[in-house]
């Protein structure tokens, strides 16, 4: 219920507030982000839910990952391939 009767209108699930440590854990949970990349996120595109998750969606497509050095695969050491 708002404090102020007179501001009324969209839920307040529509915005996340950089500053209720709630609304940033349920972002970064959600798309693998630390607080401190999420808090970024919303310094750089504002509150809107609908934006912060596409940026972040575009952030997490943007990861890139460390190479495996040669002649090492995925596989865990001992275990044989395609068993």
């Amino acid at each position: 219920m708002p404090d102020d009767k007179s501001k009324v209108g969209e839920p307040d699930r529509s915005k996340v507030a950089a500053n209720q440590n709630y609304k940033v854990s349920q972002l970064t949970q959600k798309h693998g982000l630390t607080q401190q990349q999420a808090r970024d996120l919303i310094a750089r595109v504002g509150n809107s839910r609908d934006r912060l998750e596409r940026a972040a969606r575009a952030q997490r497509t943007h990861v890139t990952f460390k190479a495996l050095p040669a002649g090492r695969t995925k596989e865990s050491p001992g275990s044989t391939p395609g068993l």
